[in-house]
């Protein structure tokens, strides 16, 4: 009897299981292709062939897939690099800082360190546009949307493409 109760235990949890993942391969997926659609200042990179760091600040919900999906992706002539990042100081070092939800309560103090340089946030946590994040990411319906913030990308002088804009809801004030 216990056996099968939690047989149905777990065949009620499988699509959660399996939804989690799925969301974070897309997430990863989306990481990979802000760099295609972000421009960031020049002196950001030390030297033409500096790679594009990808950092995951704090506890990394992505597994191994983000360091496979950015093996060997090269991104307007620089290599993609993915980063385990513990502060804001490692991560100001970063083009893109992903802060999960994990993060929620340390997420004021990440975003104030990372005031200033050209770093693009993102974050998946309802507060992180209004402390200062460039974009968020939203489940809708079991599909990953986003939010972008343009003044958070103006601040950090980033430009993001009418491409990537196009695709987002955008909060303009």
């Amino acid at each position: 009897m216990l056996t099968h109760l939690m047989c149905i235990a777990l065949v009620a949890i499988a699509p959660t299981l399996a939804a989690e993942p799925e969301e974070y391969t897309v997430k990863g997926a989306f990481l990979l292709n802000f760099a295609k659609f972000v421009d960031w200042p020049s002196e950001v990179f030390k030297g033409p062939g500096d790679p594009i760091a990808i950092c995951v600040l704090g506890q990394n919900p992505f597994g191994p897939s983000l360091d496979q999906a950015a093996r060997g992706t090269v991104i307007a002539n620089r290599p993609v690099s993915v980063r385990q990042v513990s502060d804001g100081q490692q991560a100001g070092q970063c083009q893109i800082v992903f802060m999960g939800a994990t993060e929620r309560k340390r997420l004021k103090v990440w975003l104030e360190a990372l005031r200033g340089k050209s770093v693009l946030t993102v974050g998946e946590s309802e507060s992180f546009l209004a402390s200062g994040g460039v974009i968020d990411f939203k489940l809708n319906e079991a599909k990953v949307r986003m939010e972008i913030s343009a003044p958070a990308a103006d601040r950090a002088g980033l430009h993001i493409s009418a491409k990537l804009l196009s695709m987002a809801q955008v909060e303009k004030k």
